[in-house]
C-alpha cells in the first residue's frame, strides 16, 4: 500500500473499529447484562454500514469483526482436531446416596491421606446444561479455535459457526491469561427452539424432538449463516490451561474471573460446604428447573480447589473430584378424558388422549399421542383410566402407562374407531401395517388440505406464499379442490378473497409470481409433490431417475417399479395404484398443460453411474460427504457406508477409513479419487 492510498484508508479505518468496538459492547450489554442500549433498527443501521465497509475495504477488516456473528463461510467438511486437554466425562447418578456416597469417599480421601480438613476445602454446586459441549481456544484474548466434544479425544472444528453465537467472545475484556481454554455448553433456549420448530413445520418438515438435538445439528451446518439464524447460547462452564499460565485457584474462582472477561457464566453456581448444602441445593432446582429459559437435566458437583484435583485423580473415564446428578423425568398421572381421532394428509388416522390438563415440566398439558391401535392395546387403555405421562428431556409428553391404582372396577378396553371421524368411510388397516387410514383420499377434507399443504411445501413445489390459511380459504372460496386447481388461479379471483379481503392486489401478485416459478421444479420433486402414499423425497427421486418421465412412470408394472433400488414391492403397489385411478392421471395431464416439468432434465446425465454402488469415505475438496453422495444419486448411483462384495467402487478422499482401505484391497473393489470421480461424472472440466 502506497503513502497516498493508506492516508486516503485511515479515516476508513477508524470508522470500521469505532464501529466494531460499538457494536461488540451493545452485544454485550444485550447478551450478558439483559439490557437494550439502542432500538434493533439502529443496530442494524451500524452493523449494515460496516458490512459495506468490509466489502468495499476487505483489507481492513478484522477476523473478529462482529459481522463474523451473521455467518456466511461454508464448510464442505469439519477438519477434526486432537483436544490439548482431553474432553473427559463426568460419572453420573440418580441416586442422592451416591452423591452422598461420593462426598463422604472425597471427604475421607482428603482427611485421611492428605491430612486436608473439611474446612480447607468445599464444593461448588452447577446446573447441568442440556446442550452441546465445545471447547473454545484463546490466544492473546482472541478466539482462534472452537472444537465439539467428538470422543473426548477428537473432535469436529466448527470455529466458523461458533463465531455466529454472541455469548462467545471473539475479543476478551479486562484481563486475561494469554493461552487457555473456555469449555461450555451450547444450548437451545426453549423460545427460540419452539420458534424454530413452527418454522419448520410451516415449511412442511418434520420439528426437531427436543433442543439438545436441534443445537447439535445447527453447530454442524455447513453454512454458518444459516447457524446465525438459530440464536444459539453458549454458557461457559469450566476453564483450563497449560501448567505455566497462572489460573484462579478456585473453580469457582476462575468462573466469576471468566465472567469478567465476557463470558456468559450461570449465575446459580453456589459454593457448599457439605452434604446437606449440596442436597438442598439439587432438592430446590429438581423443582425450580422448569423456570429456567433453556433446559438443564441435572446438577454438577465438584470440588473446588482446583490444586485438590490432581490429588484425587481420574479414573479410565471421568474424574474422582466431580460428578454428575440426574434429575429423573418428571411423571404425573392425570385422567383420561376422551381421545380424538385425527386424519393426516395420507388418511392415517392418529388417536391423541385429550387429557384432563396437568403441570409437566413447566407446562400444562392438555393432549398426548396414542400412536396407533396397537399402542393402545397393548398399554391396555381403558375408558375413564388415568394415564402416566413424562416430558422428560422431549419436548412433547408422551404416554408411558396405566395407573393400574386408579383404575375403576368394570372398567372396559376403548374400542378404536371403524370409520374414518371426518368423512364416515370405513377404515382400511393393511397387513403388516400399524396404522389404519382412511381411503376416501379424494372426498376426506383433512387428506385434501393436507395434500395441497404438502404440495406447495418448501420441499416440494416451494410456493411459500400458500401457507395453510390461504389454502383453506382458496378451498372454502371453491376455487382450489385440487393440486391442479392452483395452475388456475386467476387475479380476479383473488383480489378481496376472504371475509376481510384478506388477499389485496399485492398478496395476489405474490401468489401468482411463486406458482409460475413452481413450473421450473425439477420432475423428482413434482414427483413427490403428488403426494403419492409411500413415496418420499429419496423414493421420488429414484423413481424419477430410473424412468426419466412421467410418462415411463405412469406406464410401468409393478414388477418394473419394484425393481427400483429402495423402492419395494409395498411402493410398487401403491404407485401403480395410484395411477390407475383415471382422476389422478386428470390431474397430471392437466398440471402437465400447466407447464410442470414432467420429465428428468437430463437422462443420459442422470444414468452415468445406473447400476453403480459407490462407497463414500474421508473428506473431498469439492464436496461435502452429503453432496458428494447425492451427487452419485443424482447420476443413478447408490452411495453407501459399507465394502461389501457388492461394492462397485470406494471413493476415497482425506483421511479415508483403514478398515475400508484394507477391506476393498481383500476383495479386490477399485479405489477412485475425487478426480477420478470427476471423470466417470463428466465434471473434471467443470
Amino acid at each position: 500500500m502506497d503513502l497516498f492510498s493508506a492516508i486516503d484508508t485511515e479515516p476508513v479505518r477508524q470508522r470500521m473499529e469505532q464501529l466494531g468496538a460499538e457494536l461488540d459492547r451493545l452485544n454485550y450489554e444485550y447478551y450478558m447484562n439483559d439490557r437494550s442500549l439502542v432500538s434493533d433498527q439502529q443496530f442494524d443501521a451500524m452493523m449494515r454500514e460496516l458490512q459495506d465497509l468490509e466489502r468495499q475495504y476487505p483489507e481492513l477488516a478484522s477476523p473478529l469483526s462482529p459481522t463474523k456473528r451473521v455467518g456466511g463461510e461454508v464448510n464442505k467438511s469439519f477438519r477434526q482436531v486432537q483436544h490439548r486437554f482431553p474432553m473427559l466425562s463426568l460419572g453420573n447418578t440418580y441416586s442422592i446416596e451416591e452423591i452422598e456416597d461420593f462426598e463422604a469417599r472425597t471427604r475421607r480421601i482428603l482427611n485421611s491421606q492428605f491430612s486436608i480438613l473439611n474446612s480447607q476445602f468445599s464444593y461448588t454446586c452447577e446446573l447441568k446444561y442440556d446442550g452441546v459441549a465445545i471447547g473454545l481456544t484463546y490466544r492473546h484474548g482472541h478466539l482462534v479455535q472452537a472444537v465439539t466434544r467428538g470422543n473426548g479425544t477428537v473432535g469436529d472444528d466448527i470455529t466458523a459457526n461458533a463465531k455466529t453465537i454472541p455469548t462467545i467472545p471473539l475479543r476478551l475484556r479486562g484481563d486475561y491469561p494469554d493461552d487457555f481454554e473456555a469449555r461450555g455448553e451450547v444450548v437451545y433456549p426453549f423460545e427460540a427452539f419452539n420458534a424454530f420448530n413452527e418454522q419448520r413445520q410451516a415449511e412442511g418438515l418434520d420439528p426437531f424432538a427436543n433442543p439438545r438435538n436441534a443445537a447439535s445439528g445447527s453447530l454442524k451446518l455447513q453454512d454458518s449463516a444459516e447457524c446465525a439464524k438459530r440464536k444459539l447460547l453458549f454458557c461457559m462452564y469450566f476453564m483450563m490451561a497449560p501448567d505455566d499460565v497462572p489460573l484462579p485457584d478456585t473453580h469457582y474462582g476462575r468462573l466469576q474471573a471468566a465472567s469478567q472477561m465476557g463470558f456468559k457464566v450461570q449465575p446459580y453456581i453456589r459454593e457448599c460446604h457439605d452434604i446437606g448444602e449440596i442436597k438442598a441445593f439439587i432438592d430446590y432446582w429438581d423443582r425450580a428447573r422448569w423456570d429456567l429459559p433453556f433446559g438443564i437435566d441435572g446438577i454438577v458437583i465438584k470440588v473446588n480447589q482446583t490444586a485438590l484435583w490432581d490429588r484425587l485423580g481420574l479414573t479410565a473415564k471421568s474424574p474422582r473430584w466431580a460428578i454428575a446428578y440426574k434429575f429423573k423425568a418428571e411423571r404425573v398421572s392425570t385422567p383420561l378424558e376422551s381421545i380424538s381421532y385425527q386424519v393426516g394428509r395420507t388418511g392415517i388416522v392418529t388417536p391423541v388422549a385429550n387429557l384432563r390438563p396437568v403441570s409437566l415440566g413447566g407446562t400444562v398439558v392438555r393432549r398426548a399421542t396414542l400412536v396407533n391401535a396397537d399402542f393402545i392395546a397393548d398399554m391396555g387403555i381403558c375408558v375413564g383410566d388415568s394415564l402416566l405421562v413424562e416430558k422428560g428431556g422431549e419436548i412433547i409428553p408422551k404416554v408411558v402407562g396405566v395407573d393400574m391404582e386408579k383404575r375403576q372396577p368394570g372398567a372396559m378396553p376403548v374400542q378404536y374407531v371403524v370409520r374414518c371421524p371426518e368423512c364416515g368411510t370405513p377404515l382400511v388397516r393393511e397387513e403388516g401395517e400399524a396404522g389404519s387410514y382412511c381411503p376416501n383420499a379424494d372426498g376426506c377434507h383433512p387428506q385434501i388440505i393436507g395434500r395441497l399443504e404438502h404440495f406447495v411445501s418448501r420441499r416440494a413445489m416451494n410456493i411459500d406464499t400458500l401457507g395453510p390459511e390461504r389454502l383453506e380459504l382458496l378451498y372454502s372460496a371453491g376455487l382450489v379442490r385440487n393440486v391442479a386447481d392452483i395452475y388456475d388461479l386467476r387475479r380476479d379471483q383473488l383480489v378481496g378473497l376472504g371475509t376481510d379481503a384478506t388477499i389485496q392486489d399485492r398478496g395476489a401478485d405474490n401468489l401468482l409470481a411463486a406458482i409460475d416459478d413452481s413450473r421450473q421444479v425439477p420432475f423428482e420433486r413434482v414427483l413427490f409433490a403428488l403426494g403419492i402414499r409411500y413415496v418420499g423425497e429419496v423414493g421420488a427421486k429414484k423413481l424419477a431417475r430410473h424412468f426419466g418421465s412421467m410418462d415411463a412412470l405412469m406406464a410401468a408394472t409393478e414388477e418394473e417399479l419394484a425393481q427400483v433400488d429402495d423402492v419395494g414391492t409395498v411402493t410398487a403397489h401403491a404407485v401403480c395404484q395410484w395411477f390407475a385411478d383415471a382422476e389422478h392421471r386428470a390431474v397430471v395431464e392437466r398440471l402437465r398443460a400447466a407447464g410442470l416439468q414432467m420429465q428428468s432434465a437430463d437422462s443420459a446425465q442422470d444414468s452415468l453411474l445406473q447400476g453403480l454402488t459407490i462407497v463414500v469415505s474421508g473428506t473431498f475438496e469439492r464436496f461435502s460427504r452429503d453432496e458428494i453422495k447425492a451427487d452419485i444419486e443424482s447420476h443413478g448411483g447408490k452411495a453407501t457406508g459399507s465394502v461389501t462384495s457388492k461394492t462397485s467402487y470406494l471413493l476415497a478422499g482425506e483421511k479415508t477409513g483403514p478398515e475400508k482401505m484394507k477391506k476393498a484391497a481383500k476383495l479386490g473393489i477399485p479405489v477412485i479419487t475425487e478426480a477420478d470421480y470427476l471423470a466417470m461424472t463428466q465434471k473434471a472440466d467443470a
